[in-house]
């Protein structure tokens, strides 16, 4: 795992066409914007294992 330090307003480019955008800094959190091709699907961990398991129950029930 690559771990950086960034200020807001400092930018981290991921491959040519992914850029990771510090907006906000706040007690207990960080507020990042991303840009991307349309075509990516973007994501918080959260929702994706969220999303796995619904698929892995889904494919039990059918």
């Amino acid at each position: 795992m690559l771990v950086l330090s960034r200020k807001v307003g400092e930018r981290i480019l991921i491959g040519d066409q992914i850029t990771i955008t510090v907006v906000r800094l706040a007690t207990g959190g960080v507020r990042l914007g991303i840009e991307a091709p349309a075509d990516t699907t973007v994501l918080r961990a959260e929702l994706h294992d969220r999303q796995q398991v619904a698929d892995c129950d889904n494919s039990r029930t059918t």
